[in-house]
């Protein structure tokens, strides 16, 4: 048989989705899964989409330019007028959900062997777009300690290199519901342009911010006109994550040229998801505003009911709807499988990402899980309640 690629040996697993034929067993077996592994919302989709697809009256389903579709891309500038971002449309390319963004940005602004710098613990599947790319991520740890604030920027400097090309942050973040403060940013802004690197920033958890916290974009800092990438995206915001629409957007007239080329070789963006898109530009506040009320209800159920068990750390996010726990266990992969395989609590169990996959040494992640609380607030209650008594019975407890 012939061999596969270097690149698909290097591709790594999803620690999100890895776990799901275990969960799928213990749903054959009759157990009720609560899954806190995957940003997937039970939030509703907003009423003005759902309407408007129901309205669509199309007989030919047909390509849209490259770039997107002029119509959502000129909604998309004045969203972004909006929220205090100036923009053109010639700054926004619509991609194949907020990954495409990225991939195409690597493969855009990096060569092959060159080295991103991204806090860990990141989204996983950073690792993945960075094997596509064949991008070299050279981590910077964020302590649990202090709720994964920025590294002291003295760490970025000791990393870089002659083959260090940029810098990837996720504000607020995925998997820590961190929240970057403008200090923070500007500290970074400051590294960027004194080793002339690209600064990227993954903005789609713009909407979800709590306890009366701001988010300050990348696309705003004095300087960064040509050294700023932001990726965007509907999945989180509307709801509307098996739309797959995403946006790459940045003022780099030579980057936006040359992304479009690897735009061209894929056609187009999806039809259907860039008309669902232009409707959810419509969407009004008062549907933000339940949202994120709602949001703050389940991470205050979660996170004080993972703070309340005995041993467990979990900071409070500001942001997104993700937080990771350091437990009292001695290896995640082993503990969220056993959750799967081996526990039930009331017939019922509880699905988490160990958080080894969510940082570029994986050891620093083995007492950790990433919790996305996208879940009604009963379901959590239940799902708290299964890890108090989970981490009592696991055998692999540690003090």
């Amino acid at each position: 048989m012939p061999s596969i690629s270097d690149k698909a040996h290097h591709m790594p697993a999803s620690p999100i989705r890895k776990l799901v034929p275990f969960a799928e067993a213990a749903k054959k077996a009759g157990r009720k899964v609560y899954h806190l592994n995957i940003g997937q919302p039970d939030i509703e989709t907003p009423q003005v989409v759902r309407d408007r697809m129901k309205e669509l009256d199309i007989r030919v389903v047909e390509y849209s330019n490259s770039e997107g579709m002029l119509a959502y891309r000129e909604g998309l500038a004045g969203y972004y007028k909006s929220k205090g971002i100036d923009l053109g449309v010639e700054n926004i390319m619509v991609t194949t959900g907020g990954s495409e963004a990225l991939v195409f940005g690597f493969m855009t602004c990096f060569n092959p062997g060159d080295e991103v710098i991204i806090p860990e613990p990141f989204y996983a599947n950073y690792n993945g777009f960075a094997v596509m790319a064949g991008v070299k991520v050279v981590p910077v740890t964020a302590s649990l300690e202090t709720g994964f604030a920025l590294p002291p920027i003295a760490e970025f400097e000791k990393l870089i290199t002659p083959r260090t090309k940029g810098i990837l942050i996720c504000n607020p973040g995925n998997p820590t519901g961190y929240l970057y403060s403008k200090a923070e940013l500007e500290q970074l802004r400051d590294v960027v342009l004194r080793h002339n690197l690209f600064l990227f920033a993954d903005e789609v958890y713009r909407e979800f911010l709590y306890d009366g916290a701001e988010s300050h974009s990348v696309m705003n800092l004095d300087g960064l006109s040509d050294h700023a990438v932001m990726i965007d995206s509907v999945s989180k915001r509307y709801s509307m994550c098996g739309a797959r629409i995403g946006a790459l957007i940045t003022r780099n007239r030579v980057v936006m040229a040359a992304a479009l080329k690897f735009a061209q070789a894929r056609l187009s963006p999806p039809t259907f998801g860039q008309l669902a898109s232009i409707a959810a530009l419509d969407t009004p506040q008062t549907y933000f505003d339940g949202v994120v009320e709602e949001y703050v209800e389940r991470r205050d159920i979660l996170v004080d009911g993972l703070n309340s068990i005995p041993g467990v750390k979990c900071p409070k996010p500001k942001g997104a709807f993700y937080c990771i726990a350091e437990l009292p266990i001695d290896d995640s992969d082993t503990f969220c499988q056993w959750m799967l395989e081996s526990f039930q609590h009331n017939n019922q169990t509880v699905m988490m990402a160990p958080a080894t996959g969510f940082y570029a040494q994986p050891e620093l992640g083995r007492k950790q899980v990433r919790l996305a609380y996208v879940l009604n607030k009963e379901s959590l209650k239940n799902a708290v309640e299964c890890l108090r008594i989970a981490l009592q019975q696991y055998p692999g407890r540690v003090s």
